[in-house]
């Protein structure tokens, strides 16, 4: 178990396979997307309290892509990658 700021992922652990967010943020954070490896995926709800879409990004080198898996709703997350407590 960590006790921290969930937005700002786990840096010592990166990079990850695989990471998935299971709380909605106002965007996708940069501390997530840096610890993403190569060729591997970040699932995470994006957009305002209450109309979110599932967004499925992947890590290219530098870039990422980026698809929509649909509309949703999840809990705020909360934190310097999401939304103040």
């Amino acid at each position: 178990m960590r006790v921290g700021d969930g937005s700002l992922g786990d840096p010592a652990g990166a990079p990850w396979d695989a990471i998935l967010v299971t709380a909605a943020a106002p965007e996708v954070p940069d501390a997530l997307r840096e610890q993403l490896g190569e060729g591997r995926r970040l699932v995470i709800p994006v957009g305002t309290r209450w109309d979110q879409e599932l967004l499925v990004v992947e890590r290219h080198g530098n870039e990422w892509t980026e698809r929509s898996d649909g509309g949703c709703v999840f809990v705020p997350l909360i934190g310097a990658g999401g939304w103040d407590g």
